[in-house]
């Protein structure tokens, strides 16, 4: 639950700086500011959809980085001077938003680079809420191409009455169909919860 909340703190941090009116990176980049920052709760009236798009996608690389086990040894490990870890992250990541690094080494600094993919998702939670998309955790029986992906996407769109993004979770017990969970809205069109109706249905038929 913790580490879920520094999450969504350091996401709603970063949410702000892409949607400030000025451009922060050409202020001091430094690490005193990303945390100011996050302490910081007023969002700016002006969307930057390049800005947006930008942090997304530095976002991603750093979730990425941590993919790499070997990569994240050497940073969690407190032998390790922090100037050998900066450097390392820099020739890791490559060309980024200063800022967006100052967050990676500030989550170093804090022993939460592990939290980067969360964070990732919960901006990218927080960017699709303001473009007034919805975002759907799906459910299939099994793997969906890019096509199926597509016109699931759409169903859903045309069901809630707003774009919607979605992510997808394989679990063949289902037997086919999907499960969406969008917000606080349930959307069970399994063919488990089918058959399951269809029972109860008999169930009273017979009595």
């Amino acid at each position: 639950m913790q580490s879920t909340t520094s999450s969504k703190r350091y996401a709603q941090a970063v949410f702000e700086i892409a949607t400030a009116k000025k451009e922060l990176e050409r202020r001091r980049a430094s690490l005193e500011r990303v945390a100011e920052l996050m302490k910081d709760t007023e969002l700016a009236s002006e969307l930057g959809h390049e800005k947006l798009n930008e942090w997304q996608s530095d976002l991603r690389k750093i979730a990425d980085l941590v993919d790499d086990s070997e990569i994240v040894s050497l940073l969690e490990n407190p032998k390790l001077q922090f100037d050998l870890k900066a450097k390392l992250v820099q020739e890791r990541l490559g060309e980024m938003n200063p800022l967006a690094l100052n967050l990676t080494y500030l989550l170093i600094a804090k022993g939460r680079l592990k939290s980067a993919r969360q964070i990732a998702s919960e901006y990218e939670r927080l960017v699709n809420n303001y473009r007034g998309i919805k975002h759907a955790e799906v459910i299939t029986a099994i793997p969906l191409d890019d096509s199926s992906k597509e016109r699931l996407s759409q169903r859903l769109e045309t069901m809630m009455g707003k774009r919607v993004s979605i992510s997808l979770n394989v679990d063949p017990d289902i037997l086919g169909g999907f499960i969406a969970r969008i917000d606080d809205t349930l959307i069970d069109c399994s063919i488990r919860n089918k058959l399951r109706e269809l029972k109860k249905s008999l169930v009273k038929t017979r009595g």
